[in-house]
């Protein structure tokens, strides 16, 4: 199915006795960050405030940032990252990670942070019992830049992911870089040869290769594995997912080492063949303990491209060798590696092959495990946010009405639901009922003329069979 050129947005699909009921909170394409209750109404703006992501902390506190780096200088590098209160007040700042002068500017600091951070209190960044971040005080983990050269990956320039601990005071007490663990990734030769001659350049800087592009990091927390004696699931060890190698490792926090890893390679053996191939994936996490399917992998596998390999039909140099034209929701258990749930266009009822893209993000996108076992999904692509039930029934759609100032798209990068106590500024709204719509009678507005429908029957032979799959493939082992 084609996007169609009219279509509404807001909520358009809300069951209030089957959804768990809070705000949601985005950065909208034009770099403003909103908080909107289930009905879709607009209760807060932060105007100028962009979150990569946007995250909302117990007593309405805000965590974001004021600006990013120059595109020409710099790849989703942003300049800082903030706390604020609910009247915009800063009350914790972060930005001395490195000392940049781009161009003829003058050098300033900035934090290059990107795609992922969570304060001390909270594994993953979303509401879980009694796991709350803290608010004024602790540390925070955040995922940044350094430009680095490694003849190992590429003679190329390398832009490195980093993971970096930061005091209350904005001291770094901590780092790890990816490139020192290159060779504990598990690539093969036809990857490496094919990194090696394009290690996934950006325009940046005059060129520089986002090998990885590590677009999650969260802390594990306390868990049934790490209980039962599994060493790899220390509660202090970091969860990481790599977008553009297709990976995603567990670091231990005291040696440094990588102790659990999932890619590049999905065929490796029978359990791997069972999950398929993991392209491009967002938001890779450890669902926290006290929530629906506590200790299991959960990420939002998007399908596009990605990945270093063989050449083929579709990648004639090895670069972006894996593609998919439609996205999936796993849930993994991280010790067997069986798939426990999963959402995609087929669960969502729709036909096999012929509409497995409608449900589909090539880019961005998260998935958060809500307190009711429901799961709330970004499909972020197309700024679409939807609660879904374990049987995988739609009872809230939301689609964000706001489109960039230079593109039109209104992607969101992530979004979360909070509980309507953690902003005690606001009175609990009124929760109305959005019925889905029956599409096949909805019409835009009146068009006049004739509204006689003819009708002609069959005069003779037998009722035609209908058959619903049309000339689909049944899917193969």
């Amino acid at each position: 199915m084609g996007h169609p050129s009219v279509f509404p947005t807001s909520t358009t699909i809300y069951y209030p006795d089957e959804c768990y009921n809070g705000y949601t909170v985005y950065t909208t394409s034009g770099a403003d960050t909103l908080l909107v209750d289930m009905n879709g109404n607009i209760v807060k703006v932060w105007k100028g405030l962009e979150g990569f992501p946007a995250r909302i902390l117990p007593g309405g506190y805000l965590m974001a940032s004021t600006g990013r780096r120059d595109p020409q200088y710099g790849y989703l590098d942003m300049l800082d990252l903030i706390q604020v209160d609910w009247d915009g007040n800063v009350v914790w700042k972060f930005q001395h990670y490195e000392r940049i002068q781009d161009g003829r500017s003058k050098a300033r600091w900035m934090a290059r942070q990107h795609h992922d951070y969570q304060r001390e209190g909270n594994p993953v960044g979303y509401y879980a019992p009694e796991m709350e971040p803290l608010l004024a005080g602790g540390n925070t983990l955040i995922l940044c830049h350094k430009n680095v050269s490694h003849k190992g990956i590429s003679e190329k320039p390398i832009l490195d992911d980093t993971f970096i601990e930061v005091s209350w005071e904005g001291k770094v007490i901590w780092e790890w870089l990816c490139s020192d663990h290159f060779d504990e990734l598990g690539f093969d030769e036809l990857a490496l040869n094919a990194m090696y001659r394009n290690p996934n350049m950006v325009p940046a800087g005059g060129g520089i290769g986002d090998y990885l592009h590590v677009n999650s990091l969260s802390v594990l927390g306390p868990n049934k594995w790490f209980d039962a004696g599994d060493e790899r699931f220390n509660p202090d060890n970091l969860i990481w997912d790599s977008r553009q190698a297709n990976i995603i490792a567990i670091t231990d926090k005291k040696s440094g080492k990588i102790v659990w890893q999932l890619g590049p390679d999905y065929t490796a053996n029978n359990e791997l063949r069972a999950i398929g191939q993991i392209i491009g994936q967002h938001h890779a996490h450890i669902i926290p303990r006290g929530l629906p399917g506590e200790g299991h992998l959960l990420l939002f596998d998007n399908g596009g491209r990605a990945g270093f390999g063989a050449p083929n039909p579709s990648s004639i140099s090895g670069h972006n060798n894996a593609w998919r034209d439609h996205s999936r929701v796993l849930e993994i258990n991280p010790v067997t590696l069986e798939i426990v749930w999963t959402y995609s266009a087929q669960e969502a009822g729709f036909a096999p092959l012929v509409d497995d893209a409608k449900f589909y993000s090539v880019l961005v996108s998260s998935v958060q495990r809500l307190p009711n076992g429901n799961t709330l999904i970004c499909e972020g692509s197309g700024g679409r946010f939807i609660e879904v039930r374990p049987d995988a029934q739609t009872v809230w759609e939301y689609i964000s009405p706001y489109w960039g100032r230079k593109t039109h798209h209104n992607q969101v990068y992530r979004a979360y639901r909070v509980p309507y106590e953690w902003v005690p500024q606001l009175e609990k709204p009124e929760e109305l009922e959005v019925p889905r719509l029956d599409n096949s009678t909805f019409r835009v507005g009146e068009i006049k003329g004739s509204k006689k429908t003819v009708v002609t029957k069959l005069r003779a032979g037998g009722r035609v069979k209908a058959d619903p799959n049309l000339c689909i493939v049944p899917p193969t082992g």
